[in-house]
């Protein structure tokens, strides 16, 4: 698969005095450079160094956030008084509580 489907960003390093290119997937990674144009393909060839050296010596490699399955579905733990509260909210509402938690959590 290699590095080119993984998640990059560029941001300005206010203690490095530089851009700083990360990897999602990669997170040990970064990469310092001048500029945003530097830092990003910089990034781009350390992961992709590093995941030829994981290939290499047998290691797993990270799958892509854009490539893996996600159900949907996923379990928190709430205190017993605010799971109380969303329940009263979302019937005042007439709605399941699934539907308000998923409104809440997608910032509607």
């Amino acid at each position: 698969m290699g590095a080119d489907h993984y998640t990059y960003r560029v941001m300005w390093s206010e203690a490095g005095g530089e851009y700083l290119g990360l990897c999602t997937e990669l997170a040990s990674l970064s990469w310092l450079a001048g500029t945003p144009e530097e830092a990003l393909p910089g990034i781009r060839w350390m992961a992709a160094e590093t995941v030829a050296d994981m290939e290499l010596n047998g290691k797993p490699v990270p799958v892509a956030l854009a490539e893996k399955h996600y159900s949907g579905e996923f379990r928190v733990r709430i205190p017993p008084l605010v799971h109380r509260s969303l329940a009263m909210q979302a019937a005042e509402q007439g709605v399941s509580l699934n539907r308000l938690a998923s409104a809440k959590l997608a910032g509607s």
